[in-house]
Formats: C-alpha cells, structure tokens, sequence
C-alpha cells in the first residue's frame, strides 16, 4: 500500500560544523577530513534536516507536536552543501505514529523514520532498530564502555541563550542558526505561545550535546564519527531559549557493522525549577573504522580475531 505524502518545498541545507573540533581534532563535517576519509564532501551534520519536518507535523499534529511530539529517524545517505532536500510526513497517522522521510532533488533518500505525539508515542524508529541489535563481541574503539553507564557528570547544568556560543563542538549561536536554518517558525522567536522563544529541533541535539565532554564516556582514539540515527521525545515541551535545564546521561546500547562501532546514548532533559522530566534525546553515533590508526594493534591486544 503506497503512502500518501505532505510535502514540503525543496530547501538547501547549509553547512555549520565545518570548523567543529571534538577531542583535539577537525571532525568529518570538515572539507579535507571528509576528503581524506574517501567522501565526496563535507557532510552536513543530520538533524540539520529536521527543520524542514516541523511545519509539516505542526499540520499534523498541531501546537500538541510541540509539547509531547517524538521524531525518530536513520540517517541513510549524507547530504553536502549545495543539495536540495525535501522532508515529507505521511498524511494520517496509523495508530498514531507517521511515517517520515527526507530526499535529494534526484530521489536518493536522506532519512527515514517515524513521528507521534504522546502519551502513547507508539513504536519508534529508532526503538525498532535497537530490538533487532545482536550482541556485540569485536568491539576496539568502543571496549571500555558498557551498557547502562551513566554520565560521569550526571546531571549536568545545560542552558541555552539566544546569542549564546555553543562551543568547539558548535561553533555558533542559536541567533547564527535562525539566520540560516532551512524552515524558520513563529514559536522560535518571543511570539511563542510560552513566553520564550523555543528551541528549534535541529537545535535540541546542540543542547544535549555541547557539554558531552563531561559524560566520561570515552572512546579510543582519536577516530571520526558521525550521526547514524537520531530520536527527540518531548514529555512535558517544549524546550526554552533561557531556561535552565539538568542532563543526564546513560548509555543504552552498543553496536557493530562492517565498517562503524556505534554508542547509543540515551540524555534526559529535566526543567532545572522543578525537577520534572521535559525530554529525552537518544543519538546513535558511530565511529569509522578505518579512522583509527590503531584499531588493528588494539584489536590484537584486546585478543579480538578481526578475520571472524
């Protein structure tokens, strides 16, 4: 049975990270660092597409999407500044839950994955690509952690101001973002309907992931990673530009493939004032094999037999 489709415009995504520094070093979202890694650019960093959803599942959902709404996808193909990019969001929901979906101009798909409104968010993307995970056992750069760690500086203090510097992992402002994000809204500025101005989607990930140097979750390295799958859950939302927010972090997964060790990392968002629970993010990061100069003598020291 075919899906019938909201579309938006085709939009063209800019690119924000590339000066982005992470543990000492240029990430992939860097020109020469995505060449020397064998891809054909730069890519632009995944969430930055999730922009382009919001006014196709406030249709849908209405002012509720901003207050319980979850978007979960897999990044299937990366997309390098010049592309064009359109979301589209299935137009009735099933069971509550929409199919979402993002394409190049040509049709290669960028994303896929699913939208809900609680209190029943149904079954998510992500969580149905976590229930067919097999136990991992070749793990090099991802050996010393394990499931159900929790962040070393949990709960961590995070605020986001409007003109407010992210960072080395995120080197811009939330006001620098609006200048350039692909589908601007009115509830991203005073006009919303909570007394702050919200924070964009594609900027939930830059709150929950500024600080996570403070989390001790550390990896062999250095090693490039980047952005496999992404999920946002708004409990009691939406996340405010000047609001005091708590983190904290656990670690709900790891994975393998050919080519990538994956974390997943689930960050819960608490409202500073009274302690009650506004958000949870999970993000699947996987790191590049191949980056890691030393995979293949930590692999012998750690006993790992690479050829099974």
């Amino acid at each position: 049975m075919s899906i019938e489709w909201l579309s938006g415009e085709f939009r063209m995504p800019r690119q924000m990270l590339g000066d982005q520094e992470y543990d000492g070093h240029l990430s992939i979202h860097d020109d020469q660092m995505a060449e020397d890694l064998g891809f054909a650019g730069a890519p632009i960093e995944g969430p930055t597409h999730f922009s382009q959803f919001v006014p196709l599942l406030h249709e849908v959902f209405g002012d509720d999407w901003f207050v319980r709404g979850c978007i979960s996808a897999h990044y299937q193909n990366m997309v390098v500044e010049g592309e064009e990019v359109r979301a589209m969001v299935e137009k009735s929901p099933t069971d509550g839950v929409v199919r979402i979906a993002a394409e190049k101009r040509d049709g290669t798909p960028v994303l896929m994955g699913t939208a809900s409104v609680g209190p029943d968010y149904g079954t998510t993307e992500l969580e149905q690509r976590m229930d067919r995970l097999r136990p991992t056992e070749q793990l090099v750069i991802l050996a010393d952690l394990q499931v159900g760690q929790k962040g070393a500086g949990n709960p961590e203090q995070i605020r986001m101001d409007m003109d407010q510097h992210m960072g080395d992992m995120y080197p811009f402002s939330n006001a620098q973002k609006l200048q350039k994000i692909t589908e601007n809204h009115p509830y991203y500025d005073n006009t919303s309907l909570w007394g702050k101005p919200v924070v964009p989607l594609e900027m939930v990930s830059v709150l929950t992931q500024y600080t996570s140097g403070q989390s001790g979750f550390r990896s062999r390295g250095p090693a490039i990673g980047l952005f496999a799958g992404q999920q946002i859950k708004m409990f009691n939302g939406p996340l405010l530009i000047g609001e005091d927010y708590l983190l904290e972090r656990e670690i709900i997964a790891l994975s393998e493939s050919r080519r990538t060790e994956s974390n997943w990392i689930l960050s819960r968002v608490y409202r500073a004032s009274d302690k009650e629970l506004v958000a949870e993010a999970i993000l699947n990061s996987a790191t590049l094999k191949d980056s890691y100069a030393n995979y293949e003598a930590d692999a012998a020291a750690l006993g790992k037999d690479l050829s099974a």
